[in-house]
């Protein structure tokens, strides 16, 4: 796994499930977001201010997403959690897990942000960077200030990071990402973004309380409709990132447990 740590997937030709993406978009009912795509609005419950009870959580759950009142605080609490190195296997953990466990990838700390968010009346918004099939995919968690969108990204880098509200497009906050999103080859793989894709269409059982795997989740959200950053053309043309760019790459805030060695058992007799 890359030393960013930023994904929670294998790479597009290890995948254990694929992803097919329809010629239709999950959007917000924010006009705007679906004429900037040419898409149509997807109905949901549309619940402004997500309630405790409809969340599923309990009282002490539900507390920590309310003093999380401001992006600025949802990006530091999640960055105060260490990184999910997922030890034990690939993981898609929902929101009551990642409060449960202290640990979150991308994903993962998209679903708390985004949790977060709906408890303040601002609507669940999450993006899907895809990438080459040799790195892995990223996801984040929208959010505006007047009509500028930031974003809350969990990474164990130091490129993948929060992005203030100064973007006038979803377009221009996936580019944000292109030059450091690369593999450890330093090959830039950013190659599409997603929709804004709003969680308040997903049961919030899949998402917020599920004691499994969100695969469901992860499914939909990585089958939203998806828009290129690149031509073929300019994919050719694109130069690696240099030494020093990648040795400054191989920064991480949580190092990745040491592996324990089993010892070897003595033969008696």
């Amino acid at each position: 796994m890359p030393l960013l740590y930023r994904h929670f997937a294998a790479p597009a030709s290890k995948r254990k499930w694929q992803h097919r993406r329809p010629h239709w978009c999950k959007v917000d009912n924010d006009p705007s977001v679906a004429e900037s795509h040419g898409a149509l609005p997807m109905s949901y419950n549309a619940h402004r201010f997500a309630h405790r009870e409809h969340l599923g959580l309990t009282p002490r759950e539900f507390a920590v997403l309310q003093r999380l009142s401001t992006p600025q605080k949802v990006q530091s609490f999640l960055n105060a959690i260490c990184i999910n190195h997922e030890t034990d296997g690939e993981t898609i953990l929902s929101v009551r897990e990642v409060l449960s466990q202290r640990h979150a990838h991308c994903i993962e700390a998209a679903f708390v942000a985004a949790c977060a968010f709906w408890v303040h009346g601002k609507p669940p918004l999450v993006m899907h960077l895809d990438c080459a099939a040799t790195d892995y995919p990223h996801v984040i968690a929208l959010f505006r200030r007047g009509r500028d969108w930031g974003a809350i990204s969990k990474s164990n880098g130091t490129p993948l990071r929060y992005r203030d509200p100064i973007y006038r497009s979803l377009r221009e906050l996936a580019m944000s990402y292109f030059h450091e999103y690369s593999d450890r080859h330093g090959r830039k793989t950013l190659r599409s973004y997603s929709v804004a894709f709003d969680l308040r269409c997903v049961d919030a059982k899949l998402w917020v309380t599920n004691t499994h795997a969100c695969l469901e989740t992860n499914d939909r959200l990585a089958s939203a409709r998806h828009y290129p950053l690149v031509t073929s053309r300019q994919e050719r043309l694109l130069v690696r990132r240099d030494p020093f760019e990648r040795h400054t790459a191989k920064t991480v805030e949580y190092p990745p447990p040491a592996v324990k060695k089993r010892a070897k058992q003595k033969s008696v007799g």
